[in-house]
């Protein structure tokens, strides 16, 4: 008894031995997108430190800076993006034997991890060296805005690190200052005497409001001092406590326009990173396609 045999084998798929991702020219690609990023951050930071200056009113506003920063990372990450994305998809060696659909997917594919790879590769290059040059810009602008509301922002403090950004003694000077500038001095300590009101100024701060009874105790204390009237001396009281509430809210202004800034500029930061991971991958798909046709034109000559 005979077994017929099949005069054809059975037909099973057969799996590549190789993968379909292609790091060189992913790697290639990372690169260049990382160093023309690198580039043209510095080249921010200069324009950055250009619109800023320790001149009072020749700075440009907050507001100017942060809308320049938001477009140079469109910028950035659009250029950027577009020259790493196409560069990997050139570079590749062609596929052959793989569907028109799958080379395009492949193709985007490979754009998108070469953004990915890029986009680490700088983030972790800002965190240590360009962070301290892109930095400095933001650190001159803050330096510059919030000069005249230093004070204010360690007023606006809850703790006890109220005094830890700038000192007290301005106030208390101008709280002790005598009447008469050729009053002589007191045989007790000026040292104890600016540490006690300093104390009951920044407890009356932390409050929100001078007590009676210490608003009363520190007019007394100033009269003795100065010379003042205890109703002189009480409103004494009163112009410097509205001072440093005018530093407070100008210092509270100056940090919400910051923070305004700050989240803009991470917004628009974010959407141009989505943006740039499209690009990427659309001109990976572009140069793979060019890198394909002129294979096809060669292998036709």
């Amino acid at each position: 008894m005979t077994i017929p045999v099949s005069s054809t084998p059975d037909l099973m798929p057969v799996e590549s031995s190789s993968s379909a991702v292609s790091w060189g020219p992913i790697i290639a690609g990372a690169v260049a997108a990382s160093a023309l990023s690198v580039v043209l951050l510095l080249v921010g930071s200069g324009l950055g430190l250009s619109m800023v200056s320790p001149w009072s009113g020749e700075s440009s506003s907050l507001a100017a800076i942060g809308a320049t920063a938001a477009v140079w990372l469109i910028i950035v990450q659009w250029l950027s993006s577009g020259l790493g994305g196409y560069l990997t998809g050139r570079l590749r060696t062609k596929w052959v034997g793989v569907h028109t659909d799958e080379v395009f997917f492949r193709d985007t594919a490979h754009g998108f991890l070469s953004w990915s790879l890029a986009t680490l590769v700088v983030a972790g290059f800002l965190s240590s060296a360009v962070a301290s040059a892109v930095g400095f810009g933001a650190q001159a602008t803050t330096a510059a805005v919030t000069a005249t509301g230093a004070a204010g922002v360690a007023t606006a403090a809850q703790s006890d690190s109220i005094t830890s950004g700038f000192s007290m003694d301005y106030y208390t000077d101008a709280l002790l200052r005598p009447a008469n500038p050729a009053t002589p001095p007191s045989a007790q300590s000026d040292e104890q005497v600016s540490a006690q009101v300093t104390r009951v100024l920044v407890n009356g701060i932390t409050d929100g409001a001078l007590a009676a009874d210490e608003k009363s105790y520190l007019a007394s204390v100033i009269a003795a001092r100065t010379g003042l009237s205890q109703a002189d001396a009480e409103a004494r009281i009163d112009a410097t406590l509205a001072r440093i509430q005018e530093a407070k809210v100008k210092a509270q202004e100056a940090a919400d326009a910051a923070k305004k800034a700050a989240t803009a500029i991470a917004i628009v930061g974010a959407l141009s990173l989505f943006v740039g991971a499209f690009i990427a991958s659309v001109a990976a798909a572009l140069g793979g396609r060019q890198r394909d046709e002129e294979t096809d034109l060669i292998a036709a000559r």
